[in-house]
């Protein structure tokens, strides 16, 4: 599939287009940073990592909406103390100018955390991203008990890469974040990559909380070589409800459509193809069209 087969593929499907929660959109000189870190990120890996979709940002929504994709995230992630009012207002800068991208924040462990993210939300913020790895923090950080709180109260979603893929932190994996579900049991938390590698156990948890979900970003894709639990294909097919699209745009090697071909590789059938390219992400963002 390339991404000119995408619009035919979603007319097939008899729904409107594509709700994708997890894409990148930053301040240029953050995406700056995050393309440099790709671009040597090949030793780390074993291969290169080659991005596929370098333009603008105004080249790269008129690339989404051409492949039909009708709302979208801008996610940033703090990665040290003090920077997330910076990235926050520039991601809200850019959906104020893009009616099609969700409001976007991200947030940090730090003191000032517990006073921004409730305005935040109070402002309208839709969508939050963190980002455990790079941020080199633990989920159940003291610090953040009262953004976890402020969160679960107001059922704002949170994209948590929380997984150990593609290289672990020492503070990825489920342990944690089960941690801070036992305290917070209905916050919004959407497990980004399914949780790669360490897929069975986020699974769980999408199984024991009603509001956590998962995000399908890099999963399945050919560049990878690990191997996928057998269980999971048939986990996500009973979790139809909770799968959201996502695919890491523009950050990815490959053409977005590949993302949308893995997973109809799967087999799970179109209706599972429908709840997850549009109905799980339109009913959790209010998309009507």
């Amino acid at each position: 599939m390339r991404d000119v087969d995408v619009p035919a593929y979603v007319m097939t499907l008899g729904i409107p287009g594509i709700v994708d929660v997890h894409t990148h959109f930053m301040a240029p000189p953050i995406m700056a940073k995050v393309w440099s870190y790709f671009d040597g990120a090949g030793p780390m890996l074993g291969r290169p990592w080659p991005i596929a979709y370098r333009g603008t940002d105004e080249e790269r929504v008129e690339q989404l909406r051409a492949i039909g994709v009708r709302r979208f995230s801008a996610l940033s992630y703090a990665h040290k103390p003090g920077i997330a009012g910076f990235m926050n207002e520039w991601t809200l800068g850019f959906a104020d100018r893009t009616p099609d991208a969700l409001r976007s924040a991200t947030f940090y462990p730090e003191l000032e955390a517990a006073d921004y993210v409730p305005k935040l939300i109070a402002g309208g913020v839709e969508v939050f991203k963190a980002h455990v790895q790079v941020g080199d923090f633990a989920p159940n950080d003291p610090l953040l008990e009262p953004v976890w709180g402020a969160l679960a109260e107001a059922g704002t979603p949170i994209v948590l890469h929380a997984g150990s893929g593609p290289a672990p932190g020492r503070f990825t994996g489920p342990g944690a974040v089960a941690d801070v579900l036992s305290r917070h049991p209905s916050l919004a938390l959407i497990i980004a990559h399914l949780g790669m590698p360490e897929i069975s156990e986020f699974l769980d948890l999408a199984e024991r909380y009603e509001n956590v979900q998962l995000d399908t970003t890099m999963a399945f894709v050919d560049f990878w070589e690990h191997d996928i639990p057998a269980e999971v294909p048939g986990r996500l097919a009973g979790l139809q409800d909770k799968v959201l699209f996502g695919t890491d745009f523009p950050n990815i090697p490959y053409e977005y459509a590949h993302q949308i071909e893995v997973l109809d590789r799967l087999g799970l059938g179109d209706d599972w193809m429908r709840s997850v390219l549009w109905h799980n992400g339109a009913r959790l963002f209010g998309v009507t069209v």
